[in-house]
């Protein structure tokens, strides 16, 4: 079995900063993209920012220039520093991780629990 955990969130004021981590650990063979998504309340959960396992990227348009995603493959790690944040920003950010669980298995995608970030203006 393989866990997602988040950390990382917070209460900050309109332009602060917050680094959030998420760590996957468990039958690891190896992690293919690793992603962050976010959900305001009454809204559906969108796309952050993914990140390959060789360094490619991609952002959502609202966060471009603002965010940036990170990863650390020997830790089975990935990184979400944000910048310059809006009370739109405001919402739960999870964390997902593809997983292959052996060298002939197929890919599945597993879930953090989610950290709360909460921006105010």
């Amino acid at each position: 079995q393989v866990q997602v955990a988040e950390s990382g969130g917070g209460l900050v004021q309109a332009g602060g900063s917050l680094r959030l981590s998420c760590a996957a650990s468990g039958s690891i063979f190896s992690i293919n993209a690793m992603g962050w998504y976010r959900q305001a309340p009454g809204k559906q959960r969108e796309l952050v920012a993914v990140i390959t396992s060789g360094g490619s990227t991609n952002y959502a348009d609202s966060v471009k220039g603002r965010f940036t995603i990170s990863r650390d493959n020997a830790k089975n790690t990935v990184y979400l520093q944000m910048n310059s944040l809006k009370p739109e920003d405001t919402g739960v950010y999870y964390c997902n991780a593809d997983v292959r669980g052996g060298s002939v298995s197929g890919i599945d995608r597993y879930w953090g629990q989610g950290t709360q970030v909460t921006v105010s203006s």
